[in-house]
């Protein structure tokens, strides 16, 4: 029964969460739909911490879509041990930068006054949630190594179980608690999502490829030509 809640019912209650509560506020409290940058309270750490955390946790998810959309493709480039074994590092690093740029970015919030000030919980919630998800990403993938590669029979079938509403939570059920903290942990942050700053991500504004041109006219007088 506490498998069948974790595994199945806490995914789909995350994922709803976040679609109604972004959906929401997206109608109805456009001004929150923003990431509230705190850049002009203090840049200089913000600077060290966003950079490294941007790059590690774009390149680690990158491969964890791009094993989930093409299973098939990806078992194909693991099963030779050499790309497995350059997979796994470049994962292993990327987490640890990713580590310390969330690590130097909790410390910026929590060690500044003014950042400090227009911290809400929810900011909390997230940089903490993300603290967490990337120590335990780091931890699975250093202590059950070759993730890159049985990935592939755990996580993505459950996962594609889940998206066509059959949950298979055998898949999962087996596997040691800190990997199963690792998946789970993911959802948490998708259901904390919409409540915090991160929603701004999913507002690209495609519109400036189809909008008129702007047109500024000069209402400020010249000095006058000699």
């Amino acid at each position: 029964m506490l498998d069948t809640v974790l595994f199945v019912a806490f995914p789909y209650v995350a994922v709803v969460l976040a679609i109604v509560v972004g959906v929401y506020r997206y109608f109805f409290d456009r001004y929150s739909f923003s990431s509230f940058s705190s850049q002009f309270l203090e840049s200089r750490r913000l600077f060290w911490g966003s950079v490294p955390w941007h790059y590690g946790i774009v390149t680690i998810l990158t491969i964890h879509l791009l094993a989930f959309l093409f299973p098939g493709a990806w078992g194909a480039l693991t099963a030779d041990p050499n790309r497995l074994y350059i997979i796994e590092v470049i994962g292993m690093a990327m987490a640890l930068v990713a580590i310390v740029g969330i690590g130097l970015l909790l410390l910026r919030r929590s060690s500044d006054d003014r950042v400090r000030v227009v911290t809400t919980w929810a900011d909390w919630a997230l940089i903490a949630a993300l603290f967490v998800q990337a120590i335990l990403g780091f931890w699975v993938s250093f202590v059950y190594r070759w993730g890159s590669d049985w990935f592939l029979h755990t996580a993505v079938p459950w996962l594609y179980s889940l998206l066509i509403f059959q949950p298979k939570i055998e898949y999962v059920t087996a596997l040691p608690a800190i990997v199963k903290w690792h998946h789970l942990w993911g959802f948490l942050i998708i259901a904390l999502f919409p409540f915090t700053r991160l929603v701004h991500v999913l507002t690209f504004p495609i519109t400036y490829l189809w909008r008129p041109i702007q047109v500024v006219i000069w209402n400020k007088g010249r000095p006058a030509q000699k």
